[in-house]
């Protein structure tokens, strides 16, 4: 018997207006993924970096006829308008922040029918589900708790996974859940983050993590006395975490609480990608 939809509500969410004629062409020299992809019933994944490459904010691109519509972190939503602004110049385009206008929701299990929103799929992994904008929060959807619980059994970032003006999107899995585009033109940050992908310079990487028992919040993660990563999330027994990829293979603790590295099959390690 199939599952039936799960809708979340996702209240840390918010949503920037974009419109103007020149919406597309301004947001395209400013992002990792290419701009020219999203259309009705389609959004993509995408970072706004530093010019140093480091990530700044993370954020599914929606469209429809008139607009583009960026479900972001709410917190940072005025930074980020603010930061996106600055390169306007000329360009005919308008932000706005236009989170009284819409209720950002997950759905997983199921293709989700909501009168009157706009929806398309979770372009990160099939399993991801969808993601919705709607008039208004939906009556009886689940809590934010149960997406947590969904994207860290998948082992899908967040931003409250990433550290602003430190990590590095190919450290977060943004290659392989298809947040990058190395095919579309220059970008603010591109050219380390090309570097880091064909140098092999990606040290660490966020993953999945087992517990013996209910983790905390955050903290250190050591291997014996060495410091080799943090957990950034976690729920139960359940978590994510930023590690040294030379310390997947090794016994690491937080405190005195097991921690077993549990990466999905889509992320991408050195010892996978030689087989």
């Amino acid at each position: 018997m199939p599952r039936m939809t799960t809708i979340a509500y996702l209240p840390a969410r918010g949503v920037i207006g974009i419109d103007g004629p020149d919406r597309v062409t301004f947001l395209q020299g400013l992002v990792s993924n290419d701009v020219t992809h999203v259309a009705q019933g389609r959004t993509i994944w995408s970072a706004l970096l530093t010019p140093q490459g480091r990530y700044l904010a993370e954020f599914f691109i929606f469209a429809t006829e008139e607009t583009l519509l960026l479900d972001a972190p709410r917190d940072a939503i005025p930074d980020l308008v603010r930061r996106l602004s600055r390169f306007r110049l000329r360009s005919k385009a308008n932000l706005a922040d236009r989170s009284d206008d819409f209720a950002v929701h997950a759905a997983w299990d199921g293709t989700p029918e909501v009168a009157g929103a706009i929806i398309a799929p979770d372009p990160r992994l099939p399993e991801a589900g969808h993601r919705i904008l709607a008039p208004a929060p939906i009556t009886n959807a689940a809590g934010a708790a149960a997406f947590l619980a969904h994207r860290l059994a998948l082992g899908l970032p967040d931003h409250t996974d990433l550290e602003p003006e430190k990590t590095l999107l190919m450290e977060a899995g943004f290659d392989e859940l298809h947040g990058i585009d190395w095919d579309k033109g220059c970008y603010m940050g591109q050219e380390l983050t090309a570097r880091t992908r064909y140098r092999g310079l990606v040290k660490r990487r966020l993953v999945p993590v087992n517990a013996g028992s209910d983790l905390p919040p955050s903290g250190a993660i050591n291997a014996g006395d060495r410091a080799v990563g943090e957990l950034r999330t976690s729920l139960g027994r359940r978590g994510l975490a930023m590690l040294r990829s030379d310390a997947l293979d090794q016994q690491l603790t937080l405190d005195d609480i097991s921690v077993i590295p549990d990466p999905p099959q889509w992320l991408t390690l050195p010892e996978r990608a030689a087989q």
